[in-house]
Order: structure tokens, then C-alpha cells, then sequence
């Protein structure tokens, strides 16, 4: 959840956004009751079914299971067509499972990011994903770290106008709106989070050399720490990615952000400060390939 994903890339006239870049994330909890099961008109609870009813119903069970089970092995069985260069075609619309399809769209790695992906749908997808994580991590609020990052996946052609509009989106005023230092830096005794975690990924439009992907995601940023005034929040959005074919690897031509879609909120209690810190610390993210 770099700056870069509340605002779209492109100028304003063009569509990009305009609004706060980290309105996405936090928000209220819902909590749903569930009330006493009763038949209308009597508050009393019902009858317990007879047990020959109750056997029917679980027998029904089992056999749902069983059949999603078969249904959902099935998946991969003819998918090959999906890995094929431009195999749906301008227009695609259609998701495909994320289970491994057995080529392999990575090759290889610049820095911590991987690069060297299929040129196909399957390849066009994993790269999507990579570099939404990568956009979304917490190195991109430093300045050098950040350059390196936007040369790993942002194409030659794009790069200046990409690091004109972040340099611009990482100023004072960013930095203190999500709790650093006015350089940038975390204060001390806290822990600064900001990473982004795919859910999942669809192509709305290719061609051989260039393809549209949607990313949907969620993510956490904030401050870690006692007395933190910008608590670490989680947040659900989708980001839009447009990838050019470029020698020989998909790299992000274009990139824009939209809210959600976003689950009803858990019942989980939140975690203290300390946990939170550790369990980034102690938990590396992934790399996203299929």
C-alpha cells in the first residue's frame, strides 16, 4: 500500500485518483447476534428432530462434501489452454485457479523481487501480484530503496513518471499523516508496517504483449509500539495493473487503486502492539507464483 496505490499513476486528467491515499484502510467492526432459533408466535424452542430425520441430514452432508471434494479436484484438469500466449484473448474476463498448473512462470530474481515471468496470462498474473507486494512494502517510504524497487518493475519507458509522482506523494506532510519522522524514518521504540498480501487475480484484457491484470488485496499499515498514535489497521482493495512485454519480462506500464471488496470484520480481539511488531518481523512474505 504504497502512496502510489490510492493514487492512480496517471494524471489526473486521465482518471487518477485524488483522494486521501490511506482512506482504504482501517474502519469500523460489525458484530452479528444470532438470536435463539423459535417458531413464529412461540418463543419456546423447538422440538429436536426425530432421529431418523437427523441421520438423512448428515448422510446429505457427507455426500455434499464428497461431491465438492471431486468437484474441486477436478480443477487443472484442462487449464493448460489458459498458459498459452493470448489464449482468451481481448475481452477476458474469466478467473482461474491458483493451484500449480506445472509450468513455471518464474526464472528468476532482481534484488528480493522475482522477475523472469511466462510470457502468458499465468506469467502476466504472477508478476501482478509480485509487484503489488513489492509497491505495497514498507521500502518504498525510502527514498533509494524505493528506486531500486520502481526499476524491478516499472518499465523503462515509465519510470520517470512514476518516481516524478512519488517523490512528490512521499513529503513531510505523507510522513507524518502515517506516524514517521518528517524524513521518512520511524520514531524510535515503535515498528513501521506497511505490507500487501494478495487474495487473488484476474486478467481483464490481453493481448500478446500487453496485459491488464486486477489484483485483489489486503494489507496492513501503521505504527507498532505503546503509546502509537497511528495503530496498525487492515484494509481490502483492488489494484489495476497494466503490463507491457519488455525484454524478455512483464513489467507495470501503468498502476492504479479502488476500495474493496472488503469482508464483513471478524470477531478476533486485536492483538497487542508487541505482537503485531514481532509477527511482521518474524513472518517474511511470499513470493506469489503458479
Amino acid at each position: 500500500m504504497s502512496p502510489g496505490d490510492e493514487h492512480d499513476y496517471r494524471p489526473a486528467d486521465r482518471g487518477g485518483r485524488t483522494d486521501d491515499p490511506y482512506s482504504t484502510l482501517g474502519g469500523t467492526r460489525q458484530t452479528r447476534t444470532r438470536l435463539p432459533d423459535s417458531d413464529a408466535g412461540h418463543p419456546q424452542a423447538r422440538r429436536p428432530a426425530r432421529n431418523s430425520r437427523s441421520l438423512v441430514m448428515i448422510v446429505g452432508v457427507v455426500v455434499l462434501l464428497i461431491a465438492a471434494i471431486a468437484f474441486a479436484n477436478r480443477g487443472g484438469g484442462g487449464s493448460d489452454d489458459d498458459a498459452s500466449p493470448g489464449a482468451k484473448g481481448r475481452g477476458s474476463t474469466g478467473s482461474a485457479p491458483t493451484a500449480a498448473t506445472g509450468t513455471k512462470p518464474v526464472q528468476g530474481k532482481t534484488g528480493t523481487i522475482a522477475s523472469g515471468f511466462a510470457h502468458d496470462e499465468q506469467g502476466a498474473q504472477s508478476a501482478a501480484a509480485n509487484y503489488a507486494v513489492a509497491l505495497g512494502s514498507a521500502e518504498m517510504f525510502d527514498k533509494a530503496k524505493r528506486d531500486e524497487i520502481l526499476d524491478a518493475v516499472i518499465a523503462p519507458s515509465s519510470i520517470s513518471r512514476f518516481r516524478d509522482t512519488l517523490d512528490k506523494a512521499y513529503s513531510r506532510d505523507f510522513f507524518r499523516n502515517v506516524g514517521l519522522n518528517d524524513d521518512g524514518s520511524t520514531p524510535e521504540g515503535f515498528t513501521f508496517i506497511s505490507r500487501t498480501a494478495p487474495i487473488g487475480t484476474k486478467v481483464v484484457e490481453t493481448t500478446p504483449d500487453r496485459t491488464t491484470v486486477e489484483v485483489w488485496c489486503t494489507g496492513l499499515i501503521g505504527l507498532a509500539g505503546e503509546g502509537s498514535t497511528k495503530p496498525v489497521a487492515d484494509g481490502w482493495f483492488t489494484i489495476t495493473v497494466e503490463l507491457v512485454w519488455v525484454d524478455g519480462d512483464w513489467k507495470a506500464s501503468t498502476h492504479s487503486q479502488k476500495d474493496g471488496p472488503a469482508p464483513v470484520g471478524g470477531d478476533n480481539r486485536a492483538s497487542s502492539a508487541e505482537d503485531i511488531a514481532n509477527a511482521v518481523n518474524g513472518y517474511g512474505g511470499f513470493t506469489y507464483a503458479r
